[in-house]
């Protein structure tokens, strides 16, 4: 008896554990782990735009489900993800930068570097463009202290 009750706490903690980890997601998830909202990842570099993906065509890259609009995307992404993915885990790049993961638009991009950058919306966007370098600069050193916290700890009022 005391063995079993031993384990059923074992596996309440194991769930509580790994309930806890899926809020802090180094990757902006939406519904069902989808990320960029079901947009193609490589279509911002092919077509220079963004393009909406199909349930049909999927890979899987650090336990984010990205969807393609073609066969062809797909692939190239699974032999390149880390050319395709978005940076900081396809959070908004500004938001990054002031030191908050914020959720994006998929059409205000940019490809800058070779490397897709998200922001939260075409405003942000604006604000964003008008110092990439430094912003980029900012983000980066952000991203190393808060790409393990959760959405809502770097989102919290100070």
């Amino acid at each position: 008896m005391k063995l079993r009750n031993a384990f059923k706490i074992a596996g309440l903690a194991t769930s509580i554990l790994f309930s806890s980890l899926s809020f802090a997601s180094s990757v902006n998830l939406g519904e069902n782990d989808v990320a960029i909202h079901g947009y193609d990842p490589v279509a911002y570099f092919v077509k220079s735009m963004p393009v909406e993906g199909k349930a049909m065509y999927t890979a899987t890259h650090d336990g984010a489900i990205y969807r393609f609009s073609s066969e062809k995307n797909r692939d190239m992404f699974k032999a390149s993800p880390e050319k395709y993915a978005p940076q900081f885990g396809g959070y908004c790049a500004m938001g990054v930068a002031l030191n908050k993961k914020l959720d994006v638009d998929p059409a205000a991009f940019l490809i800058k570097d070779d490397k897709l950058f998200l922001n939260l919306n075409a405003a942000v966007q604006k604000k964003w463009m008008e110092d990439v370098p430094g912003n980029l600069k900012t983000a980066y050193r952000v991203w190393d202290g808060i790409e393990a916290l959760s959405v809502e700890e770097t989102n919290a009022e100070d």
